[in-house]
């Protein structure tokens, strides 16, 4: 059974037929095949496209292996073709195909509405806005959010909710039942992604370095680094050959490939950003507890690091404020307003409330400070206007920062 996934149908049909290469990007196995090749290919039919004129072909297969050159591929193409009439191309895996721009740019020219894949091992954000030099437009796929993934499973929230905290939202894993065959398959596809196709992909010499960098974002999730404090970290810890520019290389490359996401730091008394220290979220916490063999959970980052995923999914940027010496968990912006949010797993320790809603203390900007937690109760209000969220409230509803 397939999982829906309007938001990002809704997203290729926004596009549909516009002069632009649409290039679907995002972490291996977080659903682009299937929302080209399935998704998006029957709303096609069922819309009237005939099903001669939609082309599909996956470059990952090994019966189409003998595609991925320039020349096979447009004639190929160009064989399946029935007539001039409008036809809808789409290429999974197009990383394979050397000078694939060229080749895009000639089937959008030629009456074709071109959709492209690629995987994180190649086919990477930066090398796609360079080489199709404005003319296409990116769609970000990630893993199943938690309202994707409890639409899919339904059930107790609470409990589906533990399942999502461990696991992750790999749309495989929210359809396997068995939770041994969750845990290999995330075990398989941590160590596909940190280590054959970063490895593979910059020729890394030294994997046990890398593998170290990585090792170290994983178990600190949500804190305050930068490369040196990780090179002095790994130095101490044996790897006396580890360099600064070496550890910032490597962050890069983990950035790139969509596993990592990288936060800056926003001086709001000083409105600037700041050079120093940064944050790192993963892309789906089941990769990190995998690569951390479930040890190192961490709750209350594991949340922290979910609720910047859905922040960023929702379209807000999103930075870290720094509030004279105190933190703000995330910034949000977008086109209509800013959020100011802290994340606690719950706030029943005094002390844990006093910190969380002191990191908003005068900031007199009129907008909205709030603090998502997994606390169970109908208080909403705190003091100074300060407002409570219940995290899976918020993860379920698109709209809860604008209306709570």
């Amino acid at each position: 059974m397939i999982i829906d996934r309007p938001q990002y149908l809704e997203k290729l049909t926004r596009f549909k037929d516009k002069d632009l290469i649409k290039v679907v990007t995002g972490v291996r196995r977080s659903g682009k095949s299937v929302l080209l090749f399935d998704i998006f290919y029957k709303y096609l039919i069922k819309n009237g496209v005939d099903k001669s004129h939609i082309i599909r072909i996956n470059l990952e297969n090994e019966e189409e292996k003998n595609l991925r050159n320039s020349d096979s591929l447009y004639a190929e193409i160009s064989k399946r073709r029935k007539d001039k009439k409008r036809h809808y191309i789409f290429i999974d895996e197009i990383q394979y195909v050397e000078g694939f721009e060229d080749l895009v740019n000639s089937l959008k020219n030629s009456n074709c509405d071109v959709y492209i894949t690629g995987s994180n091992s190649k086919m990477l954000s930066g090398d796609i806005s360079t080489a199709l030099r404005g003319r296409s437009i990116e769609i970000k796929v990630y893993p199943l959010s938690f309202a994707e993934y409890y639409s899919y499973v339904k059930g107790d929230k609470r409990v589906q909710w533990n399942k999502y905290l461990k696991y992750g939202g790999f749309p495989f894993v929210a359809k396997e039942s068995d939770e041994q065959a969750k845990i290999e398959y995330l075990n398989m596809l941590e160590s596909t992604i940190a280590t054959k196709d970063i490895i593979d992909r910059y020729n890394l010499r030294h994997p046990e370095l890398f593998n170290a960098v990585y090792d170290y974002l994983c178990s600190n999730i949500g804190s305050l680094v930068s490369a040196k404090k990780i090179s002095d970290t790994l130095k101490s810890n044996g790897y006396k050959t580890i360099t600064v520019d070496t550890v910032g290389n490597y962050l890069t490359y983990l950035c790139e490939s969509f596993l990592f996401y990288k936060v800056y730091r926003y001086d709001i008394k000083g409105k600037e950003y700041l050079k120093t220290l940064n944050k790192y979220y993963i892309s789906d916490t089941g990769l990190r507890n995998a690569h951390l063999n479930y040890r190192q959970i961490e709750v209350t980052h594991a949340l922290e690091n979910i609720i910047f995923l859905e922040l960023i999914r929702r379209g807000y940027v999103v930075d870290i404020g720094k509030n004279k010496e105190k933190e703000i968990d995330f910034i949000a912006k977008d086109s209509r307003d800013t959020y100011y949010i802290q994340v606690a797993y719950n706030m029943t320790d005094e002390d844990v409330r006093k910190r969380e809603i002191g990191s908003f203390h005068k900031i007199d900007d009129g907008y909205k400070k709030i603090v998502i937690t997994m606390d169970d109760d109908p208080f909403v209000l705190l003091e100074n206007g300060y407002k409570k969220m219940n995290a899976l409230d918020f993860l379920l509803n698109e709209k809860a920062l604008e209306e709570i």
